[in-house]
C-alpha cells in the first residue's frame, strides 16, 4: 500500500467514525460528549474513565480504539485529543471503591465524575453545556443529559475513540508510578493485569495497598 493509499484509507475510516456525531449535530447537539473507561479487568489500581467533547473540525487521522494503538501512538494522540479538546474530563474510582460496590458501578460513577469535569471546563471555555453523551456500552441512570449506548463505539464513534486513548494514557501513566512505589508486579510492563510476572508477584510478596482484593478471591 502507497503512502498516498494508506492515507486515504485514514480518511475513510475518520468520516466513517464521526458518521453518528455527523447525524446529531446535524440535528441540533451542539456538544457532544464521547465516553469510555480503561481497566475494568486489571487485579489491582483504579478503574479510569474519560469524557471527551471535540469540535465539529476535528480532523486528525489515525484514531482509533485505544487498544489498537501502540504505546507512543496513544502518547501522541493523547497530546493532540487533549490540546484540541473543547473539553474534556477524567474520572476514577480506585480499589477501594471497586471494592465496595464492584467493577460495574464503580465504572459507572467514575464515568459520571469524568462527565462533570468535562461539563465544567465546556462552560468554563464556551459558556455552553454537553447536550448529548455517547457511551461505549454502558448505559448511566440518572444522568440528565440525552445519552445513546453504541456497543463496540470505541471502534465505531471518533470521541469514544479519542475518550479511550485519553483514559488509557491516564491509567498506564498511574501504573507506571505505582510500580515504583510497589516493584515487585511488574505494573509497569502489565499495569495491574493478571500476567506471569504479577502472579508471581502476588505468590512471593502477598498483595499491596491498590490490590482488589474482590478480585484477588478468583486466583485460590
Amino acid at each position: 500500500m502507497t503512502k498516498e493509499e494508506r492515507l486515504e484509507k485514514q480518511r475513510q475510516r475518520l468520516a466513517e467514525m464521526k458518521e453518528r456525531e455527523h447525524q446529531l449535530h446535524a440535528r441540533g447537539f451542539a456538544f457532544i460528549a464521547g465516553v469510555d473507561e480503561v481497566g475494568r479487568g486489571p487485579l489491582a489500581g483504579p478503574v479510569v474513565t474519560a469524557a471527551v467533547v471535540l469540535p465539529e473540525d476535528f480532523d486528525v487521522l489515525g484514531i482509533d480504539d485505544s487498544k489498537k494503538l501502540s504505546e507512543k501512538r496513544r502518547e501522541e494522540l493523547y497530546d493532540v485529543i487533549t490540546g484540541r479538546a473543547l473539553a474534556w474530563g477524567i474520572g476514577m474510582a480506585d480499589h477501594q471503591v471497586i471494592d465496595e460496590i464492584n467493577i460495574l458501578q464503580a465504572t459507572k460513577q467514575a464515568m459520571g465524575q469524568a462527565i462533570e469535569e468535562a461539563s465544567r471546563m465546556l462552560r468554563e471555555r464556551t459558556g455552553g453545556s454537553i447536550d448529548c453523551v455517547l457511551l461505549d456500552a454502558v448505559e448511566l441512570p440518572g444522568l440528565q443529559i440525552p445519552q445513546e449506548s453504541i456497543v463496540k463505539g470505541d471502534a465505531k464513534v471518533l470521541a469514544i475513540a479519542a475518550a479511550s486513548i485519553v483514559a488509557k494514557v491516564t491509567r498506564d501513566r498511574m501504573m507506571v508510578r505505582y510500580a515504583q512505589e510497589y516493584p515487585w508486579y511488574a505494573f509497569e510492563k502489565n499495569k495491574g493485569y493478571g500476567t506471569k510476572d504479577h502472579y508471581a508477584g502476588l505468590r512471593e510478596h502477598g498483595p499491596c495497598p491498590i490490590h482488589r482484593r474482590t478480585f484477588l478471591k478468583k486466583m485460590h
